[in-house]
This record gives C-alpha cells, sequence and structure tokens, in this order.
C-alpha cells in the first residue's frame, strides 16, 4: 500500500538500536554501516485513494543516512 507522510511525525520513539534489531545485516548491506536504530511514530498519511487517517509508522533511521524502510502498522482512527 503506498501512502505518503503529511506533517511531521510525533510521539517518537526506540524500538532497537543497532544488534537487537532483527533486520540490521539487511540494513548494513544497501545503505553501509551507522548506528542504526528502529523507531515508531504516529503522524497523518495520505492514501491512495486521497483519504486522510491517522497512523502508526515505523522505521529505521541511521546517522548521515536518515530514514529507510518505512512502514506503517495500523490506523489509530
Amino acid at each position: 500500500m503506498f501512502f505518503e507522510v503529511i506533517g511531521n511525525i510525533k510521539n517518537i520513539e526506540t524500538i532497537a538500536i543497532g544488534g537487537r534489531i532483527r533486520d540490521i545485516m539487511r540494513l548494513r548491506r544497501p545503505y553501509g554501516p551507522g548506528r542504526w536504530r528502529k523507531l515508531k511514530g504516529i503522524a497523518s498519511v495520505r492514501l491512495e485513494g486521497s483519504s486522510v487517517r491517522l497512523a502508526e509508522l515505523h522505521w529505521y533511521e541511521a546517522h548521515g543516512i536518515g530514514q529507510r524502510k518505512m512502514k506503517m502498522k495500523r490506523f489509530l482512527d
């Protein structure tokens, strides 16, 4: 499902860091080494059908590399 984040992501929490991330090797191969963190937060998203909903998002992030592999986990509204 395609989605676009609208505005800022709020209530950002760290879920895992470094070796505690299950997919750490899948991140390091294409993007390189870094201090990888798995994060979650809440944001408004625009879906394919132009509807806007509030959703929980999960993604990976490393300093100097940025946000990668953003996933929408569930709707909150």
